[in-house]
């Protein structure tokens, strides 16, 4: 009777985290998807107009100790994504300029609209939480470096190409100042899945 019993447990125990949506995952309080390096709050189904709206969606407000200069309404898989970038693209390109990195200047993520809110355009992939876009990188001593101003500099703006080349591969698609006019001011970053690879301009 014991051993049924102890086999009833264990097979409950495990139909449980079978069913248990991604995003309930927590390590520890303030973290989300199963992540120690990322912190906010998970808010479920976020839903929207038409196709809009995403499933099991976290808010995101740092990621492995950089704030987000605004919370980002996204999946995990953007968060992870975003994290993958942040510790191999961001972190070891900025080095100790200005003290290190401290933060990101976020301007968009989910939101239920159009590429390039272009009327007549498909959805663009901030309508299922997948994207986010990066405006500057702000550093410790206060100072910033901005896709705007810095982008094809001497200044900042060889770093700024390295973070956005470092970006093509965790996101299935990287868009920047050379992309088009409509982000000439930020990086976009998103988890599409393409057959070909990421998609980088």
């Amino acid at each position: 009777m014991r051993a049924l019993a102890a086999s009833l447990v264990l097979a409950l125990v495990a139909s449980c985290s079978r069913d248990a949506p991604e995003a309930e995952a927590q390590v520890g309080p303030g973290n989300v998807c199963g992540d120690p390096q990322l912190f906010g709050e998970r808010i479920g189904t976020v839903d929207g107009s038409g196709a809009c709206g995403v499933e099991n969606a976290v808010r995101l407000t740092s990621v492995s100790g950089v704030t987000l200069s605004t919370p980002a309404t996204i999946t995990c898989g953007t968060a992870r994504a975003l994290k993958t970038w942040v510790e191999t693209g961001v972190r070891p390109v900025v080095g100790e300029t200005g003290g290190g990195v401290s933060s990101l200047r976020v301007v968009a993520h989910y939101s239920c609209r159009t590429r390039n809110n272009q009327s007549g355009a498909r959805l663009s992939e901030h309508s299922f939480g997948n994207a986010i876009d990066i405006a500057g990188i702000g550093l410790a001593d206060g100072t910033e470096m901005t896709v705007l101003t810095d982008w094809g500099t001497s200044g900042y703006g060889a770093q700024l190409r390295q973070m956005w080349r470092a970006a093509c591969g965790p996101f299935g698609t990287v868009l920047g100042p050379e992309a088009d006019r409509h982000h000439r001011d930020h990086f976009h970053f998103d988890t599409a899945d393409y057959r070909s690879g990421s998609y980088c301009r």
